[in-house]
């Protein structure tokens, strides 16, 4: 292979020569120019390099920060917090109540509870020792049981 990447010898090969295709002349845009303060051109300023070459140029002022939002006096976390507390003291004052409910309720059904056994206990006293049968006296019948070969004899 030839230097010029052909198969062809350099005595082959044909000339080529490029002619360069002008491009039509630019038609000049007129150039808006902007006025500009006086106050407002910024300095020129020159810094010299540890190497001694100086290079000049202007001053860029560094970009400032967006302000920020103003945040309120109180967040919104601690605001929600102390709602929370609120809610919490007044179920607990509920609950508080509701346990003092069931706990009169339980004492007083206790007490009916009581007052039924007296009273059915009463009764059947009543019922056992009134005179509604004999007056006074009681007989008991007592009987020699005999038991043979596992039968009762009364």
């Amino acid at each position: 292979m030839y230097p010029d990447h052909t198969h062809r010898p350099p005595a082959q090969r044909a000339l080529n020569v490029h002619q360069p295709t002008p491009y039509p002349p630019a038609v000049p845009t007129p150039v808006h120019v902007v006025p500009v303060q006086p106050d407002t051109v910024p300095a020129v300023a020159s810094i010299v390099l540890p190497d001694g070459r100086v290079v000049t140029g202007y001053a860029i002022n560094p970009a400032q920060p967006e302000p920020l939002a103003a945040k309120p006096a109180v967040s919104r976390t601690a605001v929600n917090v102390a709602l929370g507390g609120v809610g919490f003291l007044a179920v607990c004052g509920g609950l508080l109540l509701l346990t003092s409910f069931i706990a009169a309720l339980t004492a007083f059904i206790a007490h009916l509870i009581t007052l039924a056994a007296v009273i059915f206990g009463g009764w059947i006293a009543v019922q056992i020792f009134s005179a509604s049968g004999h007056r006074g006296v009681t007989t008991v019948n007592i009987r020699k049981a005999v038991i043979k070969r596992n039968k009762f004899y009364g």
